[in-house]
């Protein structure tokens, strides 16, 4: 009897150890649920409008690539442009972001001083307050700078909003770190500013990379304040700027805006896709710590 009971704990130990299948079923339809758009942009791209109009939810029957290719060969070439333009503004974003989160986050989670849960407590009070709120005294404020036009005028409003966040999750990554490790180090005469180059940062790694992707895909999909700072001219849009302009610029080519769309999202989904985990754990390891 022992042994039959023993041989059942081993046979449920497994099962649940492969987890429950019907998860896994339930799962992969809610993916398949979400890829559906996805899948219907990028497809419905190497249609005709002729096709589209046809039959809206058919396949490609030729399949035509000229609306991918007129993208890339479109004779202003904004599509390269409004790359560059993304990709310049949300570079830099994302690298002030981490660098002022870690130092601020440093502060806050290694030092004991008279309002530092004030101060904390004033960041996280930034995350309820969305960027659409500011918008106009954003825009105000950039204008006496002289920077509505300007790159920097999205730059700093981004950087801004970003460090909320940014802080929230760094400070527990920094707290968690063993206080022995910076006695140790300040034996051996490493300063603060060593300690925190030297070893901080290599073991904040998964947090950084976290808040840097936050940061990046947040930067890289704003829409409202590049259309307030950068306004008319189209060569300074960014790719969700161009994507509205070749919408109504191509409002009676779908095809074409399909295949301008498909483009435009892919470099968030691979940044994405290549970097989920190190998302997941280093959200995972702020709500540990």
């Amino acid at each position: 009897m022992a042994s039959q009971k023993t041989y059942r704990q081993q046979q449920r130990r497994a099962k649940n150890k492969g987890g429950n299948p019907w998860i896994y079923v339930l799962a992969v339809i809610l993916c398949a649920v979400m890829a559906c758009p996805v899948a219907y942009v990028a497809v419905g791209g190497f249609r005709t409008q002729g096709q589209i109009n046809e039959s809206p939810s058919g396949l490609p029957d030729p399949l035509v690539t000229e609306n991918y290719t007129y993208v890339f060969t479109e004779p202003r070439h904004l599509f390269f442009t409004q790359l560059k333009n993304s990709a310049i503004i949300a570079t830099i974003t994302t690298v002030l972001v981490v660098a002022l989160g870690m130092m601020v986050a440093f502060i806050l989670s290694r030092y004991h001083f008279k309002g530092r849960g004030a101060l904390y407590a004033l960041f996280a009070a930034g995350l309820m307050f969305p960027l659409t709120v500011a918008a106009l005294p954003i825009y105000l404020v950039m204008a006496q700078l002289g920077l509505v036009g300007n790159i920097l005028g999205v730059i700093l409003p981004q950087v801004a909003f970003a460090l909320p966040v940014t802080v929230v999750v760094l400070v527990p990554f920094l707290r968690a770190i063993p206080v022995e490790l910076e006695e140790a180090a300040t034996i051996d005469g490493t300063s603060r500013i060593g300690f925190f180059w030297r070893i901080l940062l290599p073991l904040s790694g998964p947090g950084a990379v976290t808040v840097a992707v936050l940061a990046f895909l947040g930067s890289w999909n704003g829409y409202m304040l590049p259309m307030l700072i950068l306004g008319g001219k189209v060569n300074n849009y960014t790719l969700p700027l161009g994507v509205a302009n070749f919408n109504s610029e191509h409002s009676a080519d779908m095809a074409k805006i399909m295949a301008y769309t498909s483009i435009c999202m892919i470099p968030a989904l691979l940044l994405f896709t290549l970097l989920q985990r190190r998302i997941v754990s280093g959200l995972t390891g702020a709500v540990k710590g």
